[in-house]
């Protein structure tokens, strides 16, 4: 049981993001909040405040169904009317019939029970706070705040009016106005500040997706640039000669060959620049990896700490670590949903340590080639160096890298 416990945690929980986990606390929370407030302020009150009649008792549990069929359909509605707010989804026409359907019976039940002086005036008034509020959640979620506030001083005048005339109490229309006042208000505080919440987390969660793949982008357009730079000159040069030994071939003109041979050594010159730029793409810098790591997470809105000493590493070890703080940094923003990351270089006795931790489980796909887990652990295979990742606690992920410094010149401790 303990295990299955886990397996569902781990498959609706933790591997949620950040923003995910916490839309589905709010949902389950109003889920919640609608059935205790709801049955909580009809239920308890109608305990010691209906008369010992009949009458009262029937009006009392038909009421007290009512509100849990108000309850249900508002769990019901919640998903739908929270996607409505985010824009995910429009809000089916004639949603909210149910719930008016249901609210109508409920408050006609509080007027009756208000006439035939089967409930005391307390109890009368939770009631109707109690039956308002499943409605109210939603339909204030759903509708423009104006309109919500219109039509609910219009439910509230009415409803003044009514339960006036059945029990005349002066004091008593004036408390009614101000239970539907309360509620109108906690309606709109309850779901629509949580609901604002999710927005601006969504949003946020959506730009660091963005920066994430516009910093791929410029990465991809900066390799581009140098290619161009590389190979757009050599080439104009190599299809001129190349016309201009076709012309010489064709009468037979020996400067030809010597064209040709010009065209040769801009080829070979061309290859060794184009391997260059390949090798300096591919040869990162440790250096320049770990504050580039801690300016693009630091920009994304994650708290990261660097704790590094690079002095006197062999330039392959520089190499191979500074690949992995790129790679785990882009794990991090495109992943992972961190608010702290932490990366620290340790040089030991005979050893390098490189540790990247962060508080957001990252997915960490095994790519193929230079990226994902498998690349950098062929990276680290050509230093001799090894590769761990796995979670860490609850919701924490680490990823270690280790390279044996056996050997290697200028390196003490």
């Amino acid at each position: 049981m303990v295990g299955r416990i886990r397996q569902w945690q781990q498959r609706h929980w933790r591997e949620r993001s950040k923003a995910e986990r916490v839309e589905l606390y709010t949902v389950v929370t109003w889920y919640g909040t609608t059935w205790f407030f709801s049955l909580g302020w009809l239920l308890l009150p109608l305990v010691g405040g209906l008369a010992d009649r009949p009458v009262a008792l029937v009006l009392g549990i038909l009421l007290a169904l009512v509100a849990a069929l108000q309850c249900a359909a508002c769990n019901r509605l919640t998903r739908p009317a929270l996607d409505h707010y985010l824009g995910r989804a429009r809000l089916a026409p004639g949603a909210h019939r149910v719930p008016a359907a249901l609210l109508g019976p409920a408050l006609a039940l509080i007027v009756a029970l208000a006439a035939l002086d089967a409930a005391d005036p307390a109890t009368v008034r939770l009631a109707i706070g109690a039956v308002l509020l499943p409605f109210g959640l939603l339909y204030g979620l759903t509708v423009p705040i104006r309109v919500f506030l219109r039509r609910a001083a219009v439910l509230g005048g009415l409803l003044m009016a009514a339960v006036g005339l059945a029990d005349r109490d002066a004091p008593g229309i004036l408390v009614t106005g101000l239970m539907v006042a309360f509620q109108t208000v906690f309606s709109l505080l309850a779901c629509r500040c949580g609901a604002w919440t999710l927005s601006v987390m969504w949003e946020a969660e959506r730009a660091r997706e963005v920066e994430a793949r516009l910093a791929v982008a410029e990465e991809r357009l900066r390799f581009g640039r140098d290619l161009h730079d590389v190979l757009g000159r050599n080439l104009s040069v190599i299809a001129l000669k190349s016309e201009l030994a076709v012309q010489l071939a064709r009468r037979g003109r020996p400067e030809a060959v010597e064209q040709m041979i010009e065209v040769q050594r801009i080829a070979q010159e061309s290859q060794r620049e184009v391997r260059a730029v390949v090798r300096g793409y591919r040869e990162a810098d440790l250096g320049a990896e770990l504050a580039g790591a801690q300016g693009v997470l630091t920009a994304a809105g994650i708290d990261c700490e660097v704790r590094a000493e690079t002095a006197g590493l062999p330039a392959e070890v520089q190499s191979a670590l500074g690949w992995v703080v790129r790679e785990a940094t882009t794990n991090v923003l495109r992943h992972g949903d961190a608010g702290r990351c932490a990366v620290g270089l340790r040089v030991l006795k005979g050893r390098v340590v490189l540790t990247v931790e962060n508080d957001g489980v990252s997915g960490t796909p095994a790519g193929d080639g230079g990226s994902g887990l498998a690349g950098l652990r062929e990276r680290l295979a050509v230093v001799d160096g090894t590769l761990e990742a796995g979670a860490v606690g609850k919701d924490g992920f680490r990823l270690v890298a280790e390279v044996p410094l056996t050997g290697a010149t200028g390196v003490t401790r």
